[in-house]
């Protein structure tokens, strides 16, 4: 397991974070079933939300489990999950255009709730993974930081959007699974700010 941490290459990576979007891909462009985008919203949707959790639980995991070399690798590839995250969002949009296949229709589901949190968490997952490049995280300083701790608002809408669908019908799996996420952030949180500190003699 540890040389298999230590000897993973990006291309590896990346190919293994691009096969599901491949393949809905070919799905979408290939069926003739008049309903295809319609059933490639939700797994591509879910798809996005799993790599946003397992990205942002790098940190704490390397926190709790110090010197297990499975959290210190996600911290290393957490832009490319970020950025794969990012992709099955875009194919998550795009699908639901597609399913939607109305502007009218589209503008009119804006006020529901499990619909513009959707969207405002889109909008705010742009710009972190246009700034993922190495040269725009160098030029960018102390500013590129900054800008990807909006992944937390991100998280939340995310986590809201999945949990209001069909009546908040969505709440139980949107929960299942981004509870393990809210465990390890309380965890943070405790750690940092509310654990007891030996006092200094």
């Amino acid at each position: 397991m540890k040389r298999f941490f230590e000897a993973t290459s990006p291309y590896f990576t990346w190919a293994v974070l691009a096969s599901l979007g491949v393949m809905m891909t070919f799905t979408a462009l290939t069926s003739d079933d008049p309903r295809v985008f319609h059933q490639l919203v939700h797994p591509s949707g879910e798809t996005s939300a799993r790599l946003l959790i397992v990205l942002m639980m790098a940190t704490p995991l390397a926190m709790l489990l110090k010197g297990w070399r499975g959290p210190q690798w996600l911290k290393r590839n957490r832009r490319y999950l970020g950025v794969a995250s990012f992709g099955y969002a875009l194919l998550h949009t795009i699908f639901y255009l597609l399913d939607k296949a109305s502007l009218t229709i589209v503008v009119d589901e804006l006020p529901r709730l499990y619909i513009w949190t959707g969207w405002v968490a889109f909008i705010i997952f742009v710009p972190l993974a246009l700034t993922s490049m190495d040269y725009l995280v160098r030029k960018m300083g102390t500013w590129w930081k900054w800008l990807q701790r909006w992944t937390y608002a991100a998280a939340v809408l995310t986590l809201v959007h999945w949990a209001a669908l069909n009546d908040w019908n969505g709440a139980a799996p949107a929960l299942i699974h981004f509870g393990p996420l809210i465990a390890l952030e309380a965890y943070r949180i405790w750690y940092w700010y509310l654990r007891p500190r030996p006092t200094v003699a």
